[in-house]
C-alpha cells in the first residue's frame, strides 16, 4: 500500500481551527469563572472578557462560515452513512487492536462518516443554541433588551447557555482524545499545524496530483 502526502488543510482552514480553539476554551474559563467553578480572577473581570471573547468568537464564525460558502468546504459536512457500521466498530473495538483505519481521507473527503455527523449536530444544535442564548444575556447585560423574548426567565436562558457550554466541553474531550489516535499521538496535530498529511489507503486521483499545494 502506497503512502501518499496530501496537503488537506489550508492556510485560513488551520488558523480557523486553532483560533476557534482557543477562544472556546477561553470562553469556557471565563463562564466557569462567573459560575463560581473557578476562583483565577474577579466576577466582573470574568463578565467583561468573556463578553470580549463571545465578540471575537461571533466574528471568527462569520468568516469561517463564508469562507466554507465561498470555496464549497461546506460539503465536508454533510451527512453519510455510509460505512457509519465500520466506523462505529473501528472506535470501540477495531482502534485498540491495531486494525486497518476504514474510513479513506481525500482532499473531498476529509471527515469519516461519524466526524461528519458529529461536526453536524456541533454546527445545526450546539452552535445556535450557543449563539442564541448567549446574544440574549449579552443584550440583557447591555440594557439593549428590556426582557427576555417568549416570556422566557433570565435564569432559563442562562441555563441554556450553560447547557451549550458542556456540549462544548463534552464534544472538546472527546476531540482531544481523537487527535491522539493516529499514527502517533501527534500525527493529527502536526497534520493541523503544517496542512499535510499522510495517507496510508487508497486516494482519488486528483488527491495525488494535488500534492504540491492545492
Amino acid at each position: 500500500m502506497t503512502a501518499h502526502r496530501m496537503y488537506l488543510f489550508k492556510g485560513f482552514e488551520r488558523f480557523w481551527h486553532w483560533a476557534q480553539a482557543a477562544l472556546i476554551i477561553a470562553l469556557l474559563v471565563t463562564g466557569f469563572q462567573i459560575h463560581g467553578y473557578l476562583h483565577w480572577f474577579d466576577f466582573s473581570t470574568a463578565v467583561q472578557v468573556h463578553g470580549y471573547l463571545a465578540w471575537a468568537l461571533v466574528t471568527l464564525w462569520i468568516f469561517a462560515i463564508f469562507w466554507h460558502f465561498t470555496t464549497g468546504e461546506w460539503k465536508q459536512y454533510t451527512p453519510t452513512f455510509d460505512k457509519i457500521d465500520k466506523m462505529i466498530l473501528y472506535y470501540i473495538w477495531g482502534i485498540f487492536f491495531k486494525q486497518r483505519y476504514p474510513h479513506h481521507q481525500w482532499i473531498r473527503h476529509k471527515h469519516n462518516p461519524l466526524q461528519r455527523l458529529a461536526y453536524l449536530w456541533l454546527k445545526l444544535m450546539v452552535h445556535p443554541l450557543v449563539w442564541v442564548s448567549g446574544a440574549l444575556l449579552l443584550l440583557y447585560s447591555y440594557d439593549w433588551l428590556p426582557h427576555m423574548p417568549l416570556g422566557l426567565a433570565v435564569n432559563e436562558v442562562a441555563w441554556a447557555h450553560t447547557a451549550a457550554a458542556y456540549m462544548l466541553l463534552f464534544f472538546l474531550i472527546a476531540h482531544l482524545y481523537l487527535i491522539t489516535t493516529g499514527k502517533t499521538p501527534l500525527t493529527y496535530t502536526k497534520a493541523m499545524i503544517t496542512g499535510w498529511e499522510v495517507a496510508r489507503d487508497e486516494v482519488e486521483p486528483e488527491s495525488v496530483a494535488s500534492k504540491t499545494g492545492a
